[in-house]
């Protein structure tokens, strides 16, 4: 099974984000990869497996969700850089350009980082959701200039289709202190 697939809830209700994850789990063979709180007094679901797999387990858990269901998002072949990005675990020694994309949402967040590291040749360095951020979310990635002013440009312009986009920057040649305060 390639589990190259993930699906994910964003809802407005912790409760209903314990049902969501249930639902999920029983709907699918799915692997949960997060099930947790965020700020500001949200709650996310994260599962990745085979895409047929996803999509039923996400459509299970909007169903058990309802009117709790902010976002959502199934996304068939995931950049494989999203993982360790999430994680905290990439392996970034040395930064050459650096490119920031923020939204006001974890889903449209994780979909911009995919388009980010799919469009060009950059190393995402870190995908952060919702933590002691005030329900937003941040993804950067590294490379060369042009590389990242694309993949930014791919990444903002996915969550800004969701009207979600709080901000982007490209950072041409960032001293190297800011990989310390990233990672």
């Amino acid at each position: 099974m390639a589990r190259n697939s993930i699906g994910l809830i964003e809802l407005s209700s912790i409760a209903a984000g314990f049902l969501v994850c249930d639902a999920m789990l029983k709907a699918a063979d799915v692997e949960l990869v997060l099930s947790r709180t965020i700020c500001s007094g949200k709650y996310m679901v994260l599962v990745r497996g085979d895409v047929a797999d996803v999509r039923a387990a996400v459509e299970s858990g909007m169903q058990a969700g309802d009117f709790s269901v902010i976002d959502t998002f199934v996304i068939p072949n995931v950049h494989e850089d999203i993982f360790p990005a999430l994680s905290g675990s990439a392996n970034v020694t040395q930064l050459e350009a650096l490119g920031i994309i923020e939204s006001f949402s974890v889903a449209s967040l994780i979909e911009g980082a995919d388009a980010m590291a799919k469009t060009a040749n950059v190393q995402l360095v870190e995908v952060r959701l919702a933590m002691a951020l005030g329900g937003k979310a941040f993804a950067s990635c590294t490379g060369s200039v042009a590389a990242v002013k694309s993949a930014v440009e791919a990444g903002a312009q996915s969550i800004a289709r969701k009207g979600l986009l709080v901000n982007k920057v490209v950072i041409p040649q960032p001293r190297q202190e800011l990989l310390r305060e990233m990672i």
